[in-house]
């Protein structure tokens, strides 16, 4: 696999491409692709959020669990999918606590390309999924991989702000600095779940709020 990603990012992650878990991992994925099977995001995209959003730029981390599993919606970044491809449940949740939030037009499109290049990192556990089979690859190996992401992030990063929706999410709590990074959890934003505790969470102006009072430009949530 052609890791592609932004530089700092790959010389950072440089031992984990070494390891025999993420050796194995890859060899896994050409052979399931040798076996026809449909893999999301396209192979360029599979390291998408880590090309948008460099190392020393990350300010905010919204964790994801899975990419999309249906054709044509995951492109390496959590929650998002590309214009013109129809908005999910959980993300148009995410739009209407954003609206309600801080005033943000609902957009019509899922792209949240713009959240990632002011330093929002939108991380999934696991970066690939096959066809129509959701959690699929959740034991390949991405998810130690994706955990020694947010710890590096949490050791050699300051004032972060991690979003964490979800019982998954909240999950990875332990490998956050809590003592110099804020954690923000509620439930996730599906329509199964955001009844319990999604709604009303305030996350995008708690995460603006703690940027400014530590010296840091604010997000522009607005996708319009």
């Amino acid at each position: 696999m052609d890791v592609q990603m932004e530089s700092s990012w790959k010389f950072l992650l440089q031992h984990q491409f070494d390891q025999p878990y993420f050796v194995n991992l890859v060899q896994w994925l050409k052979a399931e692709k040798q076996n026809g099977k449909a893999i999301y995001p396209k192979g360029q995209d599979i390291f998408k959020a880590f090309s948008l959003t460099p190392f020393d730029e990350v300010k905010v981390v919204i964790l994801g669990q899975d990419p999309y599993h249906g054709l044509n919606q995951a492109h390496g970044l959590a929650f998002s999918v590309q214009k013109g491809v129809t908005v999910p449940p959980s993300l148009a949740n995410i739009y209407k606590e954003m609206l309600a939030d801080i005033g943000c037009s609902i957009p019509p499109h899922g792209n949240l390309e713009k959240w990632a290049r002011q330093g929002v990192l939108l991380l999934n556990a696991s970066l690939t999924v096959e066809a129509g089979k959701p959690m699929s690859h959740s034991s390949i190996g991405w998810h130690e991989f994706t955990n020694g992401v947010i710890q590096l992030i949490s050791d050699r990063r300051p004032h972060v702000v991690f979003i964490l929706w979800g019982a998954f999410a909240r999950s990875k709590q332990n490998l956050i600095d809590s003592s110099k990074h804020l954690i923000l959890t509620a439930a996730h934003p599906s329509p199964l779940s955001a009844h319990n505790g999604f709604w009303g969470c305030r996350h995008f102006s708690k995460a603006n709020e703690w940027l400014l009072e530590n010296g840091l430009n604010s997000i522009d949530w607005s996708l319009v």
